[in-house]
Order: structure tokens, then sequence, then C-alpha cells
């Protein structure tokens, strides 16, 4: 690593200098495990290199690979490595403890839906997805309720959208509303040929938010493809 030149990266990027050790100690963490486990140099190291890194963190009790993904991500940005700063990100993501989203919270959801919802103890994306994991379940709440099926479908299809990092209120809507209504609909899709249908979608129906950019487009798609199914439609 050219620690100077990561400095400056990191400098250039509104990092502190104390930030910017940090990040560079962590760093050389990384750099060290590869050096003894994988016999490798850390710009030749791919998506299974930093998986394997994580398992190594974390085989000892209470540890979290969180922090170090934070400075990898800072050091694969600088490498311009996009694929790897990206699992990065998606890794620590799904090691981020986050305030339940609220289904209030999604675009365009009826009021009255979200209270007849919370009168039953249901108010957040996660509660939806556990009471409406099967069509089943779904006409017990509906029943429930008095919400429509269809209505409580596209409400438990928005909350497992948002299971995605950086997906929630507008986004969801945005990528429902193009027709990417599920996880296993996203995961199908390629990238720029996603970002490109949802640009002109969103143009076309005048929807008042920007297109996801290509690397939010990506992410959501490489995140896809890895998380379980939990919901059968």
């Amino acid at each position: 690593m050219e620690e100077q030149e990561f400095r400056a990266f990191l400098k250039r990027g509104g990092r502190s200098a104390s930030a910017a050790s940090r990040v560079i100690a962590l760093v050389r963490e990384f750099e060290g495990y590869l050096e003894s486990e994988a016999s490798a140099g850390i710009d030749d190291a791919g998506v299974d290199s930093i998986e394997a890194f994580v398992d190594w963190i974390e085989t000892r009790p209470g540890t979290s690979a969180k922090a170090h993904l934070w400075a990898l991500r800072y050091y694969y940005d600088y490498r311009s490595n996009v694929e790897v700063r990206l699992v990065a990100g998606i890794l620590r993501e799904q090691r981020i403890e986050r305030t339940p989203f609220p289904l209030r919270g999604f675009r365009g959801v009826d009021p009255e839906h979200v209270t007849r919802l919370a009168a039953v103890g249901i108010t957040s994306v996660q509660q939806l997805l556990d009471a409406g994991q099967t069509p089943s379940a779904g006409d017990t709440l509906s029943r429930e309720t008095g919400i429509s099926v269809e209505k409580i479908l596209e409400l438990v299809k928005l909350s497992d959208l948002a299971r995605l990092p950086g997906v929630k209120g507008i986004r969801a809507r945005l990528y429902y509303d193009a027709g990417v209504d599920t996880v296993e609909e996203m995961a199908i899709w390629d990238p720029e040929d996603l970002r490109a249908m949802v640009a002109e979608f969103a143009e076309r129906t005048g929807f008042d938010e920007i297109a996801p950019l290509p690397l939010e487009a990506k992410s959501a798609v490489v995140r896809a493809r890895t998380l379980p199914k939990i919901v059968d439609y």
C-alpha cells in the first residue's frame, strides 16, 4: 500500500488525520492477513479474499469486521476497484443494526392502511414480512384488517424490496412501480439495463426523483442475488 498517496486521497475526501490513521491501520491488518494466510497482495485481492477475511475476523467471540469493512471501502475506492468496494460496503451494511423501517415511510401508502395494520401490532417492514410471508398469511391479514389482499401484497413487496441496502421509502416505490417488485425480480437484471429502464420509466411517468446512479443499481442487484428468499408469492 502506498500509504502517503492513500492518506492524501483520504484528506481530499474530507477525512481527518486521526480518521485517516485509523483507516490505514485497519487496511494494514487486511494486508497482513493476505500476506500470511493467502500469500497475496492487497491490490490482487478479490471478493473471495474479503469474505475470507471477514470470516477470519469474526471467528473470535464477540468480534465484528464492520470497522475493517469501513476502511476497506475507502481503500478500494482509492484503487478504483468498484466490485471489491461494493462488496465491502454490502458486508458492512449487513452488520449495522438499524431502526426498523416504518410502513408509513413508503411513498404512496394509504395512511388508513398504516393505521389498520398498527391496530394489529404491525408498524414496520420486518413485522409485515413476518406476518405476510405466504399468500394464506396475506389472506388472514386482509381479513383481520379489512385491507384488500392486493394492497397487503403491495405492502409486502415494498417491504421485501426494503431489505436491499439503500432501497427504502422512495427507491422501493420507484422500483415497484417500474415493475421490479420483488427481490427475486431484481436479482435477474443486469445493473446497467436496470438503471436505464428505471430512468426511462421515471422520465416517462414524471416520477419526481432521480433514477438510481450506476453504483446504486449495481449494489441493489448484487445484494438481491445474495439475499435469502423469505416471501412466497
